[in-house]
């Protein structure tokens, strides 16, 4: 059974002014899902889900999925902050997603296979779909026992100001304890810092996993995500500003004993444009790949 690959498309990025995920960065005008399409292609994933806002489903279709035709299906699903479980209403005043976990439950009606979980303005790198891809096959027809890539914080950071990263800890068989979100993380005269909850500046080393929303899950996730919704709901649905992430999610699973995630390490160097500054970067990486001949000068 080949692995989906689920694409969190539905974001407008407000620091980078706009629809980044349909900016075309690469030689040919690709964006960044286009290699991430590619490379999840020749990792082995048989089916691509992208779940996006309707307001942009004309635009999307047009500009996007008519390119993977003859390569691999494609589908899409919805997310709204009124796809509510039965039972609850969306707060009036709430305008803003309801998270990144949230939006993975948009496929359970259609996925039924293991799948990986991704961002769509984020570069991953061939080596990590290749990691990941062999991870979820190895998961057909298990359950409670899921992935994610742990990328080296130093292959994580931008050229252009601080990033939030999820630090990983892991027990001595790899498998993840815990993934806590730092906030302001940057080099600084060749250490990797953050300052922590007290103020306190805090170092981190080059190799320290952390989550670049990289996961493996089976179909079980959805269940118990939708269980874990509802007492979001019950607790938190009056702060327009609370979200449901899939750290959050999978926190509750680890700490109580239900299921294991095993952290995946990959070579791979990720970026992305988190800044409006980040987009030349970005291009000048892919070209820089291109001419290694890492992918060729058209992907579709």
């Amino acid at each position: 059974m080949k692995p989906t690959l689920f694409v969190l498309a539905a974001g407008m990025g407000s620091r980078y002014g706009g629809l980044k995920q349909l900016d075309g960065l690469g030689p040919s005008g690709e964006t960044i899902m286009d290699y991430s399409i590619y490379d999840a292609i020749r990792s082995g994933f048989g089916k691509v889900v992208f779940v996006i806002r309707k307001d942009f489903e004309a635009d999307f279709r047009d500009k996007i999925l008519g390119k993977y035709e003859h390569h691999i299906p494609a589908e899409v699903v919805f997310q709204s902050t009124d796809k509510v479980p039965e039972g609850f209403v969306c707060p009036p005043e709430r305008t803003k997603p309801w998270g990144t976990n949230h939006a993975v439950l948009m496929g359970k009606d259609i996925i039924k296979e293991p799948f990986a979980v991704v961002n769509a303005d984020d570069f991953y790198g061939r080596d990590s779909y290749a990691v990941l891809g062999e991870a979820l096959k190895q998961l057909a027809g298990t359950r409670n026992e899921y992935c994610m890539v742990g990328f080296r914080l130093g292959n994580t950071l931008s050229e252009s100001g601080s990033v939030a990263r999820g630090v990983c800890e892991t027990d001595g068989n790899g498998f993840l304890t815990s993934v806590v979100e730092r906030t302001a993380i940057q080099r600084v005269d060749g250490q990797i810092r953050f300052t922590d909850e007290n103020g306190k500046e805090v170092a981190l080393a080059e190799n320290t996993p952390v989550s670049m929303n990289m996961w493996g899950f089976t179909p079980d996730y959805f269940a118990y995500s939708e269980d874990h919704f509802r007492e979001f709901l019950r607790t938190r649905a009056g702060d327009p500003k609370s979200e449901y992430f899939i750290p959050l999610m999978v926190n509750d699973l680890v700490t109580k004993n239900i299921a294991r995630v095993k952290v995946l390490d990959t070579a791979s160097k990720w970026f992305g444009v988190t800044y409006a500054a980040d987009r030349q970067s970005v291009v000048d990486k892919i070209r820089a790949l291109v001419d290694a001949g890492e992918y060729p000068e058209r992907l579709f």
